[in-house]
């Protein structure tokens, strides 16, 4: 649901209306899979009635819910930033994050992410927020993310959010769909993000890369032996814990949320995991649909990898969603690249 808007009164079974998805072709195949999928599974009536406590839908963030890459991913931005551009903190960096941030540059500079970045990456950020309390992170995050988007004109990197997808998550969320964003990005980030961008979703449902927490004043003593006092507050504890791609977003889902989903939405192969776990063995009618990169007008299309998105689509049972074809607009008629 958007923010600023009021919540419709729900029913047991919602009627899909017809404008529900309008900023999508009439003659998508994404959308009107999606149109019939929910009227089957929102009527009580009907042989694939999902109850409501069963209607859980997982996302991806980059890529799937907002702008993936500019230039390249939200949270290495953050980090480039915050290492050798942010003037309170840039001069107490340690040599491994300013290396991290370097890696970042190349891979601005020459389009070539060294083998290891992932995983170097979300150690620089556990170090580099290291201290901070969880609100004092996310707030950090959503600043950050009001700044403009470089590659485009008239939007900021949290206005980035695909306004499609955004109508997807409304039609969901009207129907009595729970729905969760299931992140490779640093959970904290993404609620930064999120917090700043249109996307009204509660830090509850946000999932993702995890790094250690704990209270100030407790040193290396461990958690176990420790008890959190009147003079404690809760900072992030700057070990990096796990990075949520692939086979681990199943597993988180299953920690977080408990019940199995029956929607997953995500870009890349990283999601196919998640993808599989809701199609397999699922009691309920269930779907996944992938996003392919297609559009190099609109949006920073790799055609490429458009294609064989579309290709594993066909192969896995997934329901392509083309960016260039299905959409009558990404993030609004008045932004453009540059």
């Amino acid at each position: 649901m958007k923010k600023g808007e009021e919540s419709p009164e729900q029913t047991d079974t919602q009627i899909v209306e017809a404008d529900a998805l309008s900023l999508w072709n009439d003659d998508a195949n994404a959308k009107n899979e999606l149109l019939s999928y929910i009227e089957a599974v929102a009527d009580e009536a009907s042989a694939d009635f999902i109850p409501v406590e069963n209607r859980i839908a997982v996302f991806d963030l980059d890529g799937t819910l907002a702008c993936e890459t500019d230039p390249v991913y939200f949270d290495h931005c953050i980090l480039k930033y915050r290492v050798l551009d942010d003037p309170k903190y840039k001069d107490k960096a340690s040599d491994f994050e300013i290396a991290v941030a370097n890696d970042i540059v190349q891979w601005i500079d020459t389009d070539v992410s060294p083998d290891d970045l992932m995983q170097r990456h979300g150690k620089a950020v556990a170090s580099a927020f290291s201290g901070l309390t969880p609100e004092e992170f996310v707030d950090y995050c959503a600043e950050y993310a009001k700044t403009e988007a470089p590659g485009y004109n008239n939007m900021t990197r949290a206005e980035a959010f695909y306004k499609p997808m955004l109508q997807v998550i409304d039609l969901l969320e009207n129907n009595d769909f729970t729905v969760y964003i299931v992140s490779g990005t640093d959970r904290f980030i993404v609620r930064g993000l999120v917090k700043a961008s249109p996307l009204d979703l509660p830090a509850a449902q946000i999932i993702g890369s995890d790094d250690s927490l704990v209270a100030t004043d407790q040193g290396d003593t461990d958690g176990f032996e420790y008890v959190f006092d009147d003079d404690d507050q809760l900072v992030m504890g700057g070990d990096f814990l796990v990075k949520n791609l692939d086979m681990n977003k199943v597993t988180v889902i299953q920690q977080e949320i408990g019940v199995q989903p029956v929607l997953a939405f995500g870009n890349s192969g990283s999601d196919f995991s998640m993808a599989q776990y809701a199609l397999n063995d699922n009691e309920y009618k269930a779907m996944a649909f992938m996003l392919c990169c297609d559009d190099t007008t609109r949006e920073n299309g790799n055609p490429e990898k458009a294609e064989k998105m579309l290709n594993n689509c066909k192969e896995n049972g997934y329901v392509a969603i083309s960016m260039k074809n299905d959409w009558k607009t990404i993030y609004g008629d008045d932004v453009a690249r540059k």
